[in-house]
């Protein structure tokens, strides 16, 4: 989109993180973490740490394909990878380390990830 990118048409860097966030979002969404579940539980998806190392640039027009998965996982703390790939000649562009623990509001109280995470999803209020 026009609003991404710069006057040479080069995306602006934190377009990726808006990017990103939305591919996030459906991770998420097919594990079972819907905006209504959020709703139900107050329990919220918090980011504690992004590492992006920009590879190449993309460009206004070019289409992108972003992978994202789950990494390792702990007590309370999840990793979260993703590439953004330019299909049309295949270049990586970004690679994204994202941490994150679940939060339960309006407490504020970071909460341990459900039993058997990251296959099994089902939160409890």
């Amino acid at each position: 989109m026009y609003f991404d990118t710069d006057a040479g048409g080069v995306v602006h860097n934190i377009s990726y993180l808006r990017f990103i966030e939305t591919a996030r979002t459906y991770l998420a969404i097919s594990m079972g973490m819907s905006f209504e579940e959020i709703a139900r539980t107050q329990i919220h998806p918090v980011v504690v740490r992004t590492e992006i190392d920009y590879k190449a640039p993309a460009r206004l027009g070019d289409i992108l394909l972003i992978h994202g998965h789950i990494g390792t996982h702990s007590g309370v703390r999840f990793h979260v990878e993703f590439e953004i790939i330019r299909p049309s000649d295949g270049k990586l562009l970004i690679t994204c380390h994202q941490v994150l623990a679940l939060v339960k509001m309006p407490e504020g109280h970071v909460i341990r990830l459900p039993s058997g995470f990251p296959d099994s999803f089902t939160l409890t209020a």
